[in-house]
């Protein structure tokens, strides 16, 4: 059996359970490193779709994300930064969210899932400013396909 590109890198991303686990006994410079390893493990944007239409607004580095929509009807999320460690926020976002339908995304409280990260305190209000329009997005973006 086959496995779609976007099927192959989703098993090369950890689940966020897993990713949860490692980061807790992790010290601070660590925590830094997954993130960017996180980021960097992201399914590749093409420069196409980096317009400003795409473009995350409040954020101190450059976002973007794209949704698309599977023959499902699930949502999966294309999605870069200009920024390390921002490209590691935003994966772990779309970890709590990707390739799942609009109702279950809508259910999904990011937020909560996103908490035992502490991102707030581990990193710089520079770094965490655009999160909550990251996930705003997300949600919008899952409430117009729902």
């Amino acid at each position: 059996m086959e496995l779609s590109r976007a099927g192959a890198i989703a098993r090369l991303m950890p689940s966020l359970a897993e990713l949860q686990d490692e980061y807790e006994f992790l010290e601070a410079d660590d925590r830094y490193r997954l993130l960017i390893d996180l980021g960097r493990s992201l399914e590749a944007m093409p420069e196409a779709l980096k317009t400003d239409a795409t473009l995350v607004r409040g954020c101190s580095a450059a976002v973007w994300v794209y949704p698309t929509r599977r023959d499902d009807g699930r949502l999966h999320f294309l999605a870069d930064s200009n920024a390390a460690i921002t490209k590691g926020i935003i994966a772990l976002i779309l970890l709590t969210v990707q390739d799942r339908t609009p109702d279950e995304i809508i259910a999904t409280d990011i937020e909560a899932a996103l908490a035992p990260f502490d991102l707030r305190n581990q990193l710089s209000s520079n770094r965490t400013q655009g999160i909550p329009n990251m996930i705003a997005l997300v949600r919008e973006t899952a409430v117009r396909y729902a």
